[in-house]
């Protein structure tokens, strides 16, 4: 039986009070960084991570390098991508080990949240799983979806029969389902912001948030995930800015800039784990990290990558009108001078309209996907401004 001492959660800031979307600059793996970043805290000791979604940007390769180096854990930690739903979140709370860290990420509403497993804590035990098959709504490999279209028979044949069939009559939340759908379901009838991966893990938020012992079910069509949910302390930490209209500029066509695959991997480390390059007996720090030229003309290449700070305040910033093919335009600029140490960091602003961030303005250092650059998400680091980190 698995604890919780830390939940995250997560929302991009562009949409309403019922439906966020993600931004231009945003996929799963940036969302479920944010997410498990807020969950993780300060040193919090991470042994395994687990993440669930249906929109996994690498099919073909994996996530793991991109995700690890966002939440600065070791490249070498063991990560399971799983493919699914509401349900498919709980399934791995139920069955963790201490010390793992599970996100869930949706796109469409858009969030995330994750949760970290130890020792002691809000205390979860699987209380129920049906499997039964009734897919009325379908997604082939190339992505094409068929939707039967009977929300009826969705409710009655699916939600309704299989929380028959665990015994959970009348849980204390339901997730998974929209909130008319699951009204009267559970003695809770709490509107969560997700129906897919996280929504569970939205759930389980409100439940610590409240102090609310019971039974949380999770359902994906007519597959059902149940835990019972008991007392104990848990730290919750929630980014999740209050939603704004997004005001897309226009997608200029034209070939996309290719990418150098040996380029990436050569940077891949520094660029996003956020370091710069130090050589020994220098305090200089270099970033992005280059080699030096001794004075007797020896190429030195032996720098240590050391952690730059994440958050500072904008020294610089401009606007760019000049189109750049496959990416909105026009975008905003800053050069952020960061905090504590002297490196100044050319980035692009994240969470906010074009135009509005200015000099002197505070703010964080987030992970975002920059671009595709032939068909590969080419992740870097932007600003956030300080009122929609808060």
């Amino acid at each position: 039986m698995p604890n919780i001492t830390s939940i995250g959660t997560y929302l991009p800031i562009w949409g309403d009070a019922t439906h966020r979307e993600p931004g231009d600059d945003e996929d799963a793996i940036t969302m479920a960084v944010e997410a498990g970043r807020a969950a993780l805290g300060v040193g919090a000791p991470v042994e395994s991570v687990v993440l669930v979604t249906r929109d996994l940007p690498l099919l073909e390769s994996s996530n793991a390098a991109v995700l690890l180096a966002g939440l600065d854990l070791d490249p070498e930690l063991e990560v399971t991508e799983r493919l699914g739903g509401a349900p498919a979140t709980l399934d791995a709370l139920s069955s963790a080990r201490p010390r793992t860290l599970i996100i869930g990420v949706d796109l469409q509403p858009s969030g995330a949240a994750a949760v970290l497993t130890a020792d002691r804590g809000l205390n979860v035990r699987t209380s129920a799983r049906v499997s039964r098959s009734l897919p009325v709504r379908t997604r082939n490999a190339v992505g094409a979806v068929h939707d039967y279209g009977d929300p009826r028979l969705l409710h009655h044949r699916g939600l309704v029969a299989s929380l028959a069939a665990s015994w959970a009559d009348t849980p204390t939340m339901v997730a998974g389902v929209d909130a008319a759908t699951s009204a009267g379901l559970g003695e809770v009838d709490a509107v969560l912001p997700t129906l897919g991966a996280s929504a569970g893990l939205f759930a389980l938020a409100h439940m610590a948030e409240h102090e609310l012992d019971g039974t949380l079910v999770a359902v994906e069509q007519a597959s059902l995930s149940g835990v019972a949910v008991a007392g104990g302390h848990v730290t919750l930490t929630r980014r999740e800015p209050a939603a704004r209209p997004r005001s897309d500029g226009p997608i200029i066509p034209g070939d996309e800039l290719r990418i150098s695959l040996a380029a990436y991997e050569r940077a891949f480390e520094a660029k996003v784990r956020w370091e710069a390059g130090r050589f020994a007996g220098s305090e200089e720090l270099d970033f992005p990290p280059r080699y030096h030229v001794d004075a007797d003309g020896a190429l030195r290449t032996d720098y240590e990558l050391v952690p730059l700070p994440r958050t500072g305040v904008v020294y610089s910033e401009a606007t760019v009108h000049v189109a750049v093919p496959g990416l909105p335009s026009p975008y905003s600029l800053v050069l952020v001078e960061l905090d504590g140490v002297d490196v100044r960091a050319l980035v692009k602003v994240t969470g906010a309209h074009v135009g509005l961030v200015g000099i002197g303005d505070r703010g964080r250092l987030v992970l975002r996907r920059l671009a595709i650059r032939s068909g590969v998400p080419d992740y870097g680091y932007a600003f956030e401004p300080e009122g929609v980190a808060a």
